[in-house]
Order: structure tokens, then C-alpha cells, then sequence
């Protein structure tokens, strides 16, 4: 949808009067200068973009996206009369972007590897035709936000809007469907001024403003209480430690504690229909490692490839640090997009303490007091501004779409007490933090249930209740208890020995180290284990509580051992195996025998769970 630009005769410009690093200061006495509007720093034949950032008197503060040198006193900067804001329209998806929305790969065919700097390329190709499909007759009234025609973009239907912001409604006097560009328009509207304007299949939207604030201000669409899990077939997760559909989540760690890795299989697996991965100050081989395998990725829901609906938006660490803190805002945004279209998307943002840094250091550059370990005063403020954009919503189409958000945090020395970590902890709802003692044991994921914590767990009580179980919350809670007792009775044993501890003490701690081995552990590289449905998390759950449960003849510690390494070896290999396969049989029958052989009593919900039984 096409936005007004500035003509040749009404652009502003303004001299430069200071520049350090990459922030400029301009004199801005003879033109009007507006807070986060785009300008270009006239530097020879390039344009330098950058955003203005603050205005004070007759002089404003712009940081510049790019390389300053070279900039110099008396150079001219050119305003945009527009905010920093992202193209949105058909074409986002299977794209690598970097934080400004300039598609890598096009830059890459054009310039080479070795990026020029000043150079603007379109986020989305003009050239492409698109199959529009109008869903309106001239004639009809529309709002903000409502479809005027939809278009086929891989697996979805993308619809295309009428612009997010329109204050009123508006009449269609003209719609054409057929093979179009994004630039060619498709319909026509009128407001109640008689004033018409031409519609295209893209738009722009700025990007530090979320995309539904203005129709949910004008209650043309509704926040809704997130009430579904988000099922990442991770079990930790999804069992213990819950991320709800339209919520929000970090994970924080030392370096090495498995981030990456955890990220990737949440993206992959997890019941989504778009992902948005930011990597925002990540070092540059992870990145690079990640836009080479998702091509290569199979994707489990559609078969094809995992990038047919991923959007990855990257500014590597060896990035300007301007470009670094703008990604983010970047990738929220194309998030907030696609969930205009009801659907449900999952944004990964890595890591968030790489754009603080860069806030950090842009924060120093414009003299502000500083915070605590120098990150602005503002930074609290400014985490619950991002996560916030994170949510469910229903749009003026009545679909309804969500938008979660993990973040990662990276604490130096893996200190969770650094001002990062601790105002993303009192942001988000969910807490997954990886322990470098688990790490280092080669536990994956690394996630210290101990540390641990979810608040979602009893806000989706509910639906758990009516789709899993119904005492499913209680029996996560009470396995959640044994972690804890496990933990204490083995503290213990590293004073006192094994002796110091009674028998039963020590079939307590065999337990915990049963469940622990078994469900909270996962193997990244095996195709069966590295994902487990909702569905095989319960039947194994149930299947471990009843473990667990029981009562065994075990003479003394050696025995217990015994019993248990040779249970706690026979319900991993249960777990390699795949689904209604004779491996599976055959383990669940071992396991039965080897249970049989040391069971006192049955356990007071029931017998161990057999291959025929109903989970």
C-alpha cells in the first residue's frame, strides 16, 4: 500500500555540526525534525541512513546505520518525513534480512560479498508477480485492518490490508484482481473527506510502533488471554516449564549452555505457522551457520523446506551497533504482520543482551546518566516495551492470531543477576535458564528445573485439564517436588557419603535421577528423541509417575543402583525408539518384567502402563 514521499522540491536537509562515532549531530534550527525519523547523511554520491534519536533546542542526535567515515562538519543530512519503518506485503517469507530490512542475498548478487556501504535495496522484489484475488466490491465500507484481497504465498494465504493506521472508514471505488506486482495498485479507496488514494499489495509500518496499536485503540480488534500451550516438543518445556501461544519466555546461560541449539529445535518443531529469528550482535559463524542449514532443514508440518516459512533478520556482532539495536524492532514488526493474518507466529530473538549492549553504547555516545553497569536508566522500560508486543489478538477479520517471543540472554560469566537478566525475569512470564553444570554433563537441553519457572503452568491449567489430563498440573508439580528432594538428598550425600543417607533416602534420589535422565533429557542428534509429541510426552509421563510410584524389595544401596541404572537405561532406549514399532513393544515389556521382578506393591494410581494400555 503506497505511503507519501517526499518530492525533490520539499526535501529538508539540514548541516552536519559534530559527529562522534556513529552518532551525528545536526543543526536542525531551519527545518522541523520529528523523534525517530529517517535521514541520509549526504556523504559524496552515497546516502548514509540513519534515525534520529533525540531533539533538543535547535540541534538533533542521529544515529547513523553505517560507517561514519568520512563524515564531516557542513555535510548535508536529507529527512525523510518518514519514521524507520519495514515494508510488509507478499514476498517476506523464505527471505534473510538484515536489520534494516536490505535482503542480503539480492545485496550479495548486486555488490558482492564485501557489502558497500550507502547502498538501498527493496525489501521485497518489484519485479515478482503475485496472483491478487480481491475480496471486496466497490461499494463496500471497510476499516483499518480489514482484508481487501488475499494472494498465495507458499503455504498461506497472505491477505493484504487496508492501512493499519486509517483513522476512519473507507469507501472501495475501484478493485482489480489478476498477476500484479507489490507496486502496482489493486484497489482504490475514499474517505469521508471525498479524498482518493491507490492501494497496493505492500505497505510500510514504523517499526518501534506496534502494528495493532491504532485498531485497538478505535476497538476494531482485542487482546486476548493467552489460554494454549505452545507445543515445542522439547518436554522440559512443554511439561514443566510451559510457554503459552502468545507469550513471552527468555533463556538465558553462560556461554556453551546449548542456546543456539535449543533455539533451533524450538523453531523447527514447534506448532507455529511462521517463525521470525533475529539474531541481533550474535558472532557471525553462528549466524552464517543458520542461514546455510535452514534451506537444508526438512520442516515437519509441510514437508518442504523449513526457510518456505521462516524470515531470518541478522545483524552479526561485527555490525554496526546502530543496525544491532534497530533488528529487533525489525523482526517484531514482520511478526506483528503475519499475525494480522490469524495466524500464529513465533519470533526467537538472540540474544536480547546484544541490543542492550547496543543501547548501551549508543546511550554513552549521546552523554546520558547512566544506570546500573552502565546500561541506560531507561532499559527496564525499554525490555517490557519489546515483550509487550508479543500477545493474542483478534483482528478486525475476527481471525485470531498470536505472536510469542523467546528471547535469549547472554549474562557475562553467566551471572544472572546483570541488569539484562534481571529486567527480562520481571518481564516474562516464563524462565528457562540453562546451568553450565548441566552443560558440562552433557545434558540437553541444559535447563535447571531447580532455577527454573513457569507461570503459565497454572494460567493454562485449563486447557490442560480438558486435553491432557485432569490432575496433570498436580502430578507436574508433585515430579517437580521430587527434583527438589532429589537435589537436597544428594547436596547431603556430598557431606556425609552415601552412608550418611538411609535407604530410602537413596531409592528417593534414584527417582529424581529416573526422571531427570529419562524425560527432562533429550537427544539433539537423534531423529526420534530430538522430538516428542504432545501426545508420547503424556503416555511417557504417566508412565514414569507410575515408576516412580511404586514400591521396591531393594536390600540396600548397591541394589537400588543396580535396579535403577538398568530401568533408567531400558526408559531411554523407549525413547530412541519410534512410535508403534517393535522396538517400542519390546521395550515396554522389558521394563514391565524388570519392574515385576522388585515391586512390592502396585503404586496407588495404578500398574506400570503396558504398550495396550489407554495412556
Amino acid at each position: 500500500m503506497s505511503t507519501a514521499t517526499s518530492s525533490p522540491d520539499s526535501r529538508r536537509t539540514a548541516p552536519v555540526v559534530g559527529v562522534k562515532d556513529g552518532l551525528v549531530t545536526i543543526d536542525a534550527r531551519s527545518a522541523a525534525v520529528v523523534k525517530n525519523e529517517v535521514g541520509h547523511v549526504l556523504v559524496g554520491a552515497q546516502r548514509l541512513k540513519a534515525e534520529v534519536l533525540r531533539v533538543q533546542g535547535g540541534r538533533a542526535d542521529l544515529q547513523v546505520f553505517e560507517d561514519t567515515r568520512g563524515v564531516r562538519a557542513g555535510d548535508l543530512v536529507e529527512l525523510s518525513g518518514e519514521l524507520l519503518s519495514a515494508t510488509l506485503g507478499p514476498g517476506l517469507l523464505g527471505s534473510v534480512f538484515d536489520g534494516l530490512q536490505v535482503p542480503l542475498g539480492a545485496l550479495a548478487r548486486e555488490h558482492g560479498f564485501f557489502l558497500p556501504r550507502g547502498v538501498d535495496l527493496p525489501a521485497i522484489d518489484p519485479e515478482r508477480k503475485w496472483e491478487f484475488r480481491p475480496l471486496v466490491a466497490v461499494g463496500d465500507r471497510l476499516v483499518a485492518g480489514r482484508a481487501i484481497g488475499a494472494t498465495r504465498e507458499g503455504p498461506f494465504e497472505h491477505k493484504v490490508f487496508v492501512p493499519f493506521d486509517e483513522p476512519a472508514p473507507v469507501e472501495v471505488t475501484w478493485v482489480r484482481g489478476g498477476q500484479l506486482t507489490v507496486r502496482e495498485p489493486v484497489a482504490r479507496i475514499r474517505d469521508a473527506r471525498g479524498r482518493e488514494r491507490e492501494l497496493t499489495m505492500q505497505q510500510r509500518w514504523p517499526v518501534r510502533r506496534p502494528l495493532p496499536e491504532a485498531m485497538l485503540r478505535a476497538r476494531l480488534a482485542e487482546r486476548l488471554y493467552p489460554d494454549r500451550p505452545l507445543v515445542t516438543t522439547q518436554r522440559i518445556v512443554d511439561t514443566f516449564l510451559p510457554v503459552a501461544l502468545g507469550g513471552t519466555a527468555c533463556i538465558p546461560g553462560p556461554f556453551g549452555a546449548g542456546k543456539t541449539v535449543l533455539q533451533g529445535l524450538i523453531s523447527r518443531f514447534s506448532a507455529v505457522d511462521v517463525v521470525v529469528v533475529v539474531a541481533c550482535g550474535e558472532r557471525a559463524g553462528e549466524v552464517v551457520e543458520t542461514i546455510a542449514e535452514y534451506p537444508e532443514l526438512d520442516d515437519p508440518r509441510t514437508g518442504g523446506s523449513l526457510m518456505d516459512r521462516t524470515i531470518i533478520v541478522c545483524n552479526t556482532s561485527s555490525m554496526p551497533v546502530a543496525a544491532r539495536e534497530a533488528s529487533i524492532f525489525t523482526g517484531l514488526t514482520i511478526g506483528e504482520y503475519y499475525r494480522q493474518m490469524g495466524l500464529d507466529v513465533l519470533c526467537l530473538a538472540d540474544s536480547t543482551s546484544r541490543w542492550a549492549q547496543a543501547m548501551r553504547e549508543t546511550s554513552g555516545r549521546m552523554e546520558e546518566i547512566p544506570g546500573e553497569e552502565a546500561f541506560p536508566a531507561y532499559l527496564e522500560s525499554s525490555v517490557k516495551r519489546l515483550y509487550e508486543r508479543a500477545g493474542v489478538v483478534r483482528t478486525p477479520e475476527r481471525d485470531v492470531g498470536s505472536l510469542t517471543l523467546i528471547g535469549t540472554v547472554s549474562p557475562a560469566g553467566g551471572n544472572f543477576e546483570e541488569p539484562v537478566t534481571q529486567a527480562t525475569l520481571g518481564t516474562v512470564k516464563c524462565f528457562l535458564g540453562l546451568s553450565a553444570e548441566r552443560a558440562y554433563k552433557r545434558a540437553y537441553p541444559a535447563i535447571d528445573p531447580l532455577i527454573s519457572w513457569s507461570r503459565y503452568l497454572r494460567q493454562l491449567e485449563g486447557w490442560f485439564r480438558e486435553h491432557v489430563s485432569p490432575d496433570w498440573v498436580a502430578t507436574v508439580e508433585r515430579l517437580t517436588a521430587l527434583l527438589r528432594d532429589g537435589d537436597a538428598i544428594h547436596q547431603m550425600m556430598q557431606v556425609t557419603g552415601e552412608e550418611g543417607i538411609s535407604v530410602e533416602d537413596f531409592v528417593r534420589w534414584q527417582k529424581s535421577v529416573l526422571l531427570d535422565m529419562v524425560y527432562l533429557q533429550q537427544d539433539a542428534f537423534d531423529d526420534v528423541d530430538a522430538s516428542t509429541s504432545l501426545e508420547r510426552q503424556v503416555e511417557t509421563l504417566q508412565l514414569l509417575t507410575s515408576l516412580i510410584d511404586a514400591d521396591y524389595a531393594l536390600a540396600d544401596r548397591d541394589e537400588a543402583r543396580e535396579f535403577f541404572t538398568r530401568l533408567t537405561g531400558l526408559c531411554r532406549n523407549l525413547n530412541y525408539s519410534r512410535e508403534g514399532s517393535p522396538e517400542q513393544a519390546r521395550f515396554r515389556a522389558e521394563i514391565e518384567a524388570l519392574v515385576a521382578e522388585r515391586r512390592v506393591r502396585p503404586a496407588a494410581s495404578g500398574d506400570v502402563v503396558t504398550a495396550g494400555d489407554e495412556p
